[in-house]
């Protein structure tokens, strides 16, 4: 396997390409120190890079600019503009869709793609394989007809097999593609170090979003990561994408989806070509629309499904799939907190400035090194906060369900969590829904999930999937 040293003097960058500061990237002593990235790191650039990204942007113009494009790109400090990438022959692309007895659905999403580029559906053992048939007819799709079951990942691979352009995008059939959603996301192959693209996952628009269990998921889904573009990879802001909608580039990703696995394959597909070196996008200004389920059985069941990844995930991937990434001194300040003492807020106050003196000394070359350390402490211990809160009532929520009835601190720091938990998401993502009933679907939400995890780590009896990483990853 190359090194990404390697990826990068073999697969430069083309002139014209641009990059830009995101937002997450704070910049400091006049553009010459960036704060940012994933995880969290300080670069510090030579006078000339601070005056090449004066204005926050950055355009490959010889082999040092796509060598400093590039880092930026690979420690999560810049995204590509993509606006300013070229298009791509819609011709370049194939559509694979796996489908299981969704024959309406299935004709929605087809209609959608329109005669834009070649398209295989993969009929995966349906109950009426006819019904199938006929729509893919109906559009000009090629149609493949498996005889037993393969699952989504199976199927994908069937359809995979057959093509022969340079790209190739996975949809599943309870999608919706605007026009402009597959032309944007396939500029990202512009640098030849990108390997899949994903999308914005966002609800189906122009039905009756009727339940308040839909309004829920227009806000909080579990497939929407969020309006700003990202690196994707283990650890990262965005470490993971869902298969509900990828474009790849074929002749990176083999054989494509490991089929013997009902949930969690679109993960492992992605980590896999991350540590292969490949860049994995996510690209929100392409929206593709998604079907949401309405009815709370439907919901709940996909929930716990989704958890039921967890353990398989553990056992090929344990580096990444820690549900909590804890530091020493994260740790030390959380549990300072969380015993609720007369003395945690003083120790926990000793904990944070400890931390920032130590960071500030690793900050020589910055100007304001004591400013800077606080800002990273700060975002550090917020971190740790809310992954503990996330802890407590989604993924450990079965053992604090037997605790808590023994212990009024613990009984206190959950209703404490889920009070702050709900109030700042529907803030944040102001759904429309009322407090109370967003509340109760992001408990159920978690509780779903979190039982999910439990029970594929009880069958598979390893808690590899339960345990926090806290181990020390400093980038400073």
């Amino acid at each position: 396997m190359k090194s990404r040293a390697a990826l990068t003097e073999d697969w430069p960058l083309p002139e014209g390409f641009i990059v830009s500061l995101n937002h997450r990237t704070r910049r400091r002593d006049g553009g010459r120190t960036l704060i940012g990235g994933a995880p969290t790191r300080v670069l510090y650039l030579s006078p000339a890079g601070a005056g090449l990204l004066r204005e926050g942007t950055l355009r490959v113009t010889d082999r040092e600019t796509a060598f400093l494009a590039d880092r930026l790109l690979e420690s999560g400090i810049a995204d590509p503009v993509v606006g300013a990438l070229p298009e791509i022959d819609p011709a370049d692309l194939t559509y694979v869709i796996p489908v299981r007895d969704r024959p309406e659905p299935l004709n929605r999403l087809l209609a959608s793609i329109g005669r834009r580029g070649r398209v295989i559906v993969v009929d995966d053992a349906s109950r009426d394989a006819e019904a199938t048939r006929a729509v893919a007819a109906r559009h000009g799709a090629e149609i493949i007809l498996l005889p037993h079951n393969l699952g989504v990942g199976g199927a994908r691979n069937e359809g995979l097999s057959r093509v022969t352009t340079p790209y190739v995008a996975f949809v599943d059939s309870d999608v919706v593609l605007p026009p402009d959603a597959m032309p944007t996301m396939l500029r990202h192959f512009a640098d030849p170090r990108v390997a899949v693209v994903a999308p914005r996952v966002v609800g189906l628009t122009g039905t009756a979003s009727g339940t308040w269990i839909t309004r829920y998921e227009d806000a909080l889904s579990s497939l929407d990561l969020g309006r700003h573009p990202a690196t994707v990879r283990p650890r990262a802001v965005v470490s993971w994408v869902s298969g509900t909608t990828l474009v790849a580039r074929a002749n990176a990703i083999g054989a494509g989806f490991t089929s013997t696995t009902r949930a969690g394959e679109d993960v492992d597909f992605v980590w896999r070509l991350a540590k292969e070196g490949f860049r994995i996008r996510y690209e929100p200004s392409a929206l593709v629309e998604h079907e949401h389920r309405s009815s709370v059985h439907e919901w709940i069941s996909r929930k716990a499904f989704y958890g039921t990844g967890a353990s398989w995930l553990a056992q090929r991937h344990p580096e990444s799939i820690a549900p909590a990434i804890l530091s020493p001194w994260g740790t030390a300040l959380v549990l300072a907190l969380a015993v609720q003492r007369r003395w945690s807020i003083p120790l926990a106050v000793v904990i944070f400035a400890a931390t920032a003196a130590r960071i500030s000394r690793k900050l020589s070359r910055s100007e304001r090194p004591v400013v800077t350390a606080l800002e990273l402490t700060a975002s550090g211990a917020l971190a740790a906060i809310t992954q503990a809160t996330s802890l407590l009532l989604r993924h450990w929520w079965p053992v604090v369900a037997i605790v808590a009835p023994c212990s009024r601190r613990l009984r206190r720091a959950v209703v404490l969590a889920h009070f702050v938990d709900s109030a700042t998401q529907h803030l944040r993502t102001r759904p429309q829904l009322d407090p109370v009933r967003f509340a109760l679907a992001r408990r159920l939400d978690d509780l779903a999930y979190g039982a999910g995890v439990w029970f594929s780590a009880l069958r598979s009896r390893s808690l590899r999937a339960l345990i926090p990483d806290l181990r020390a990853r400093s980038k400073v």
